[in-house]
């Protein structure tokens, strides 16, 4: 009699087996993601206004203020932009988590807590500061773009106007860790694995 071994077959026979080793592998990066802080986001964008020249085409204005804009995401993450949104009036951000570190550590905290890219066709800066606190988070991301609408200039010249088109949005729930995500991953490297030992012990 005929004995189907195949490795789909097998696989079927023990898709319970299977499906059981995803939902634990998942649950278990579940857990392992609530270990840590629960952040939100907000999010808040910059406008990048290149002052036209005469007999200079759109297309060229607004790739200079890509360009720009680079540029001013690589600034944002230093210590002097930290530095400049920590004084920026109008704002109680607790610097606590800050204060404690040292310099080299700061650095790396900040450029955790604030990210930043450019919407490619447009010259619009996105931020985005995350914190455990959703005030803080408002906070983070307001006094970033009101420090680069105020200060941006004297990291890119005078040929720039930074203006701030969108205040601080918040995240209605934590984002990062995430925890979706992270069962998601858990789950699908749980079933790989435990398929790649049934059909080793075949």
């Amino acid at each position: 009699m005929f004995v189907d071994n195949s490795p789909l077959t097998i696989l079927k026979k023990r898709y319970k087996f299977i499906i059981f080793s995803g939902l634990l592998i998942g649950t278990v990066a579940l857990l392992v993601s609530l270990l840590f802080p629960l952040e939100y986001r907000a999010d808040a964008q910059a406008l990048i206004i290149s002052k036209s020249r005469y007999g200079v085409d759109p297309y060229t204005v607004v790739k200079s203020a890509e360009r720009v804009g680079e540029n001013l995401v690589q600034v944002i993450g230093t210590s002097d932009f930290y530095n400049k949104v920590m004084l920026q009036a109008g704002y109680n951000i607790d610097r606590t988590k800050f204060d404690k570190l040292s310099e080299r550590e700061r650095r790396k905290l900040w450029q955790k807590t604030v990210k930043s890219s450019v919407v490619y066709g447009t010259g619009v800066v996105n931020v985005s500061a995350y914190d455990s606190n959703v005030n803080q988070a408002k906070q983070l991301a307001g006094a970033t773009v009101d420090a680069l609408a105020a200060k941006g200039w004297e990291y890119v010249g005078g040929d720039v106007t930074i203006k701030v088109v969108n205040q601080p949005v918040v995240t209605r729930f934590p984002v990062r860790p995430n925890i979706i995500l992270n069962f998601a991953m858990g789950f699908v490297v749980g079933m790989v694995l435990s398929s790649l030992l049934v059909i080793k012990k075949k």
